[in-house]
């Protein structure tokens, strides 16, 4: 069987975003080659910077340097008119800054496209060229939390409002073989706590990720493959839980390995009596 070219479709979900990265390091140390990634929103600026850089390593110890106390409560961020997330110079802006500043998208090691949405048409962007921080700022400015971004005459947001998971995207980009990781949120569990001022943040953000998990139902057909990692006890805005959420992208990743290796035309590996045990417990 002819190996085939493997693609990442990416979704949007705020800080359970970070679980890609936890999938992308699965993928790469069992040997697989990452052909194409598309993606939204959280999707976008990790594989954005791992399309440039192909540096895992130094996005996973980037991200595990955030703590809670880095990110703005919803009342600073309503306050601040620029739409901050982080507070100012903060590590995740001193990364994009120094390892990606001036790279264009059609220069990335890896072919990559970020997805938007334009807010004057609701018409989805595709930035597949032009400048990586413009297009990864594009494809993560969620209304009322990042400030829109204007490309080419454009007003960009969240690509995650008209596509959250691009499988489609990244099929169109050539990728033989399609592998989605969507880590939106079934439903919110809304309880009278969380429609308290106290627990609004938390309602506010299930309710999006609950939103594109029902935006992406149809799109994710057109992948091979989807991963879901087990995070749902994360919100988008925990971006203090790092480590533990990678973790669970890594784990989840590599469930599939044995499965990805068949379908996508990878030579097996040999493995001990142990190895099969262990596989033969976690395999999908």
């Amino acid at each position: 069987m002819k190996q085939k070219s493997i693609g990442l479709a990416l979704g949007g979900g705020g800080a359970r975003g970070l679980a890609h990265i936890g999938v992308i390091r699965a993928l790469t140390e069992a040997g697989f080659d990452i052909d194409y990634i598309a993606g939204t929103s959280m999707g976008a600026l990790v594989g954005g910077v791992y399309a440039a850089t192909g540096d895992i390593d130094f996005l996973e110890k980037t991200f595990e340097s955030v703590r809670e106390k880095d990110v703005l409560s919803v009342h600073k961020i309503a306050k601040h008119k620029d739409g901050v997330l982080f507070k100012p110079k903060h590590p995740i802006e001193q990364m994009l800054e120094k390892f990606v500043d001036g790279t264009q998208v059609e220069n990335c090691k890896i072919p990559f496209t970020a997805v938007a949405t334009d807010a004057t048409t609701g018409l989805e962007v595709l930035l597949d060229k032009g400048d990586l921080i413009q297009a990864v700022r594009a494809s993560t400015a969620l209304p009322t939390i990042l400030p829109p971004v204007t490309i080419d005459g454009r007003i960009l947001i969240d690509g995650g409002l008209i596509d959250p998971v691009p499988a489609d995207v990244v099929k169109k980009m050539g990728a033989d073989y399609v592998i989605a990781v969507d880590v939106s949120k079934r439903w919110p569990n809304i309880t009278e706590d969380t429609m308290t001022i106290r627990g609004i943040k938390t309602a506010v953000a299930d309710t999006i990720s609950a939103f594109e998990f029902q935006l992406s139902r149809e799109v994710l057909k057109k992948a091979n493959l989807v991963i879901r990692p087990l995070i749902e006890n994360y919100t988008i805005m925990d971006f203090g839980e790092a480590r533990e959420i990678i973790a669970a992208g890594e784990n989840e990743a590599t469930r599939y390995l044995r499965r990805i290796r068949k379908e996508a035309g990878y030579p097996e590996i040999k493995r001990n009596g142990w190895q099969k045990f262990i596989d033969f417990l976690t395999e999908e």
